[in-house]
């Protein structure tokens, strides 16, 4: 087991080397993950977390869910069409998780695609989990609305709803709301105070929201 594991590294290093030599969006990035694999690798049947931003800086995940095989790999900035074209094959495929959570598409909405579009991500996304991991489950947590993206609210709210149809349709799939959490009770608008100074990016206190909510599937 150890020895496929270990030619599983060093195939997944071969392939990502040649295909940086082309480059892709955030590959330095994608390339110290692999440095960090080559030096210990996580076991199978870990916890994987993917994404964006919100998953990039959520710096004390692993200890929020200590004593669980977390794995964080979020890379900032990342929209969710690119983790279909680029990403699986590196930082989420070698890792074979019992469970795959997945946050983005905020970004894809905020660069001008439709809602349409990031649904349509998420679907050829879920395929290609499905097909290589057949027996692991796959959370999608909702897109946030973020207060200084107000004007995409509505694209986010019908991606929301079109990926949540998307994932109740599917086995093994859940549908996360982690925007309901952080909105403000009496505007049902987003909670300004749970973000932080830039507005767009959670604060700790964000985050123990988020945390609340995820708890109960993090196991």
């Amino acid at each position: 087991m150890k020895i496929k594991l270990l030619l599983a590294i060093v195939a997944a290093l071969f392939t990502f080397n040649a295909s940086a030599q082309k480059g892709f969006p955030f590959d330095a990035e994608v390339r110290q993950f692999k440095h960090q694999d080559s030096l210990q690798m996580p076991a199978p049947d870990g916890i994987l977390f993917v994404g964006s931003s919100s998953i990039r800086l959520w710096d004390d995940l692993e200890k929020r869910f200590a004593g669980k095989p977390v794995i964080k790999r979020g890379l900032g900035g990342s929209e969710l069409w690119q983790w279909v074209e680029y990403y699986t094959p590196y930082v989420l495929f070698p890792y074979q998780p019992k469970k795959v959570f997945i946050y983005a598409g905020e970004n894809d909405i905020a660069s001008g695609r439709t809602a349409q579009n990031v649904a349509g991500s998420f679907e050829k996304l879920w395929t290609m989990i499905h097909d290589k991991l057949p027996n692991a489950e796959i959370y999608f947590l909702s897109i946030k609305p973020s207060p200084s993206r107000a004007r995409f609210l509505n694209e986010v709210i019908l991606a929301n709803n079109l990926i949540k149809a998307y994932a109740d349709s599917k086995p093994k799939t859940k549908f996360i709301d982690v925007a309901t959490p952080i909105l403000n009770k009496k505007t049902m608008r987003p909670d300004s105070g749970l973000f932080k100074s830039d507005y767009l990016h959670l604060n700790s206190k964000g985050y123990d929201r988020w945390e609340k909510v995820l708890k109960k599937y993090v196991k």
